[in-house]
């Protein structure tokens, strides 16, 4: 599996928590923050190996000291992932890096 891949898979599985979390005055909010985690997955997988994006995640372990393993952000990435307000998809994948290296540090 590729990077991209990998990170678009990690992003649709993120997605489908969001769809899966029941809360009963939430607006709509879960739903509109998983069609946003769809859409930055749609744009990961779209992006090439060597996009500059997928390079700062690598550069920032979340693809393993290797740069070859399954995307994994990390506390501070998952910490990001799950209190996102939505925006747009790079956003997103430009906010991971400093959140990773924070949590590591």
């Amino acid at each position: 599996m590729s990077r991209t891949e990998s990170l678009a898979a990690y992003l649709r599985a993120q997605a489908r928590r969001r769809l899966d979390r029941v809360e009963s005055k939430d607006g709509g909010r879960n739903a509109r923050l998983a069609l946003a985690l769809l859409d930055t997955a749609a744009y990961a997988a779209s992006l090439p190996e060597d996009d500059p994006l997928i390079l700062m995640l690598d550069q920032a372990g979340c693809f393993g000291p290797l740069g070859c393993e399954s995307f994994d952000p990390g506390e501070g990435g998952n910490q990001l992932i799950r209190h996102w307000d939505g925006g747009e998809p790079h956003e997103l994948l430009l906010a991971l890096p400093p959140a990773v290296s924070a949590a590591g540090a």
